[in-house]
Order: C-alpha cells, then structure tokens, then sequence
C-alpha cells in the first residue's frame, strides 16, 4: 500500500514537471509578484522637493537645512522669499516649505532648557496627496526636530521601521497571497481536471484509498510551495532588505503551516468546482478578494468599518501576514505569536476534515 502511495506521489510530480505552463506559473508569478510589490509599487516618499524661508541663517539653521539636503529622500530647491511660498507650492516646483523663526537659535536654546517657547519651525505640506502629505510631515520632523538641542520641544521615533520602506510592508503581505495562489488554485485546478478528464474514476478504482490518493497529489505542489517559499525569504533578506529579526527557522515553520492551510483551501474548492474554469473562478473570488481587501495587505484592519473587522478573523491570511510582520519586523520569536499559530492550526484541521468529508460524500 505504502509504494502505491509513493507511485500517486511520483505519477503527479511527473505530471506537474511535463506541464511547462503549470511550472511557469507556479514558478515565475511568485517572483514577479515579489519584486512589483517590493520595488516598482511603493508607498515610499523619495525625492520630495524642499524649499527653505528663513530671514536669519544663523548656524543653527544652516545645520538643519545642511541634514536635510544631505538626505536622500529630499531635494533641496534652496532659500526663497517668505511671499513666494504659496506660488512655489501651487506650481508644484515644491511639495514642501520649511520656514525657520527670525530668532531660531535663540527659542532652540530656550526649548532645549524646558522654557515653553512658540514655535520654531513652521512646515507648509503640499496636501493634494494626503498620503505624500503625511509621509514627507513625518520625514521633516524628524529630520529637521532631530538634533539634541530642539529634542525638548519636539521628537520623533520611528520604531521597527525607521526609514517607512514599503517593502517591509508588502513582502509578508505578498507572501501570504503567493501561498494561496500557489497551493489552493493549482491543487483545485488539479483535482477538478481529474475530474473533468474522467480520469478520477479510474484512479479510485486502485487499492490506494480516495483519502490518499487526494494527499499524493497535494504533496508535489507542497514540495515546489516550499522551493517557492525559500526563493522569496531570500529575495525578502538580501533584494529587498527586509529584516528577519524573529529568526528565519519561526518564519519558516509558521509559513509551512500556511502552505498545509492554502492545500486543505483548494481541496475544497475541488469539491465545490465541476470544472476548471469554476475552480479558478472560485479561487480569484472567493479566496483572492478577500485576501487583498480583509487581510491587512493593502489596507490596515483598524481602518475598516466594525463589520468587515469581524468578517476579517475569517480570513486565514489576516492570522498568518499579521504574525510574519510581527517576526520580521518588528523581531518578535514564533512563541509570541502561539495565538496566531493555533488560530492558523484550527483553521487547517477544520477545513481539511470538511474539505474530505464532502468529497467522501461525493464519491457515495
């Protein structure tokens, strides 16, 4: 019985090896995924445009505006006259304007003693784009509010991610839409093709039981989401920079987790779909949108209205990309985030004993 088992195993991964598009796809889209979300869509501010009002360029003001054109995320467009602020902006020759008190130094110093002082440096923002609006704010303050002397009045901390890089973001986000793209489309698509070749029955007929003949053909796409899994930790690490500060061996662990979860998915779409076309119809709907809407990928859960907070604890990559930020970013160990493995881990044994139920019943 055990070599029958092996044999399944062994017949799918030759099939999925002979199938150059399935490979393509399972193969290629990862990466390419990846290295969008990492590099050409970003919610990083980079070459923001700054122009400087100040009546007195004492030293002080000269050390802060010399921090800021020495910074790579701004453009330093030099000093203008207070009354041309308003048209440097509307122009949009500037996104920004920093305008330094006559007595800068003085109030510096004074703030810098705990003397409560008006303030001394006035940011005008661009705001027609509230996200650039609000990046390029943070940016300034801390950068131009940084140095010891002016820390008594205003400060600012970055934690985890100091320089606000998208990638740190996007990549466990990503990994969570990658591992139900490759293990729940491919493995329905699989076992409905099965289905619709007439091919099934043929295998159920053998002495290997239906239970098991549905694992031989989950494992290959286990096997390859593991590959595909390590080519994006790497990526992650050393084209993308993102910390693993939770230790890669937790990473690794959690996300095999998810990989059994993202198989027992397409399990049961494979029970639901009749045809090809319906599984990856029912995949891209059903699985994808809510990934991308309830999940934290795209947009923070806190922001979403009560209702879909509570639809969200549904969705397993809710659980799954909130516990890899945890351990890369922010370098939390796998026992912090038990609560989301146990959540990920009754996820899994629920829906794989649905998913084998209903496909028992079908076979009846």
């Amino acid at each position: 019985m055990k070599g029958n088992f092996i044999s399944f195993v062994r017949k799918e991964s030759l099939h999925i090896l002979r199938d150059k598009r399935t490979m393509l796809v399972v193969m290629l889209i990862p990466v390419m995924l990846m290295v969008l979300f990492g590099f050409a869509i970003s919610t990083e501010v980079n070459n923001i445009r700054v122009a400087v009002v100040a009546e007195e360029r004492t030293d002080g003001v000269r050390d802060a505006v010399e921090r800021l054109s020495q910074n790579e995320y701004f453009t330093f467009c030099g000093y203008i006259p207070s009354a041309q602020a308003d048209q440097l902006l509307r122009s949009g020759k500037a996104s920004a304007v920093v305008v330094f008190a006559r007595d800068y130094d003085r109030r510096a110093q004074l703030a810098a003693a705990g003397v409560p002082v008006k303030p001394i440096i006035q940011l005008i923002v661009d705001a027609s784009n509230v996200n650039t609006a609000g990046m390029a704010t943070a940016y300034l303050q801390n950068i131009l509010l940084g140095s010891a002397s002016q820390q008594a009045m205003f400060e600012t901390r970055m934690m985890f991610n100091p320089q606000m890089k998208s990638a740190y973001n996007f990549v466990p986000g990503i990994m969570g839409l990658i591992f139900i793209l490759v293990c729940a489309m491919m493995t329905s698509v699989s076992i409905v093709r099965e289905k619709e070749m007439g091919t099934m029955e043929v295998l159920l007929v053998s002495p290997v039981r239906p239970a098991k003949i549905i694992f031989a053909k989950m494992i290959p796409y286990f096997v390859i989401s593991c590959i595909v899994l390590v080519a994006i930790l790497l990526l992650a690490r050393y084209m993308l920079g993102v910390p693993m500060s939770g230790g890669v061996a937790g990473i690794f662990i959690l996300s095999l987790l998810y990989l059994v979860l993202s198989l027992s998915l397409g399990l049961l779409v494979s029970t639901i779909a009749g045809t090809q076309v319906a599984a990856l119809l029912i995949s891209a709907v059903v699985l994808m949108m809510p990934i991308l809407m309830l999940s934290g990928l795209l947009f923070p859960i806190e922001n979403l209205p009560l209702f879909f907070q509570v639809v969200s604890n549904i969705v397993p990559a809710r659980w799954y990309i909130d516990a890899v930020r945890k351990m890369m970013i922010q370098g939390l160990p796998l026992a912090e985030v038990w609560q989301h493995c146990l959540i990920l881990l009754s996820m899994t044994v629920a829906l794989i004993s649905i998913s084998l139920k209903k496909f028992n019943d079908k076979l009846e």
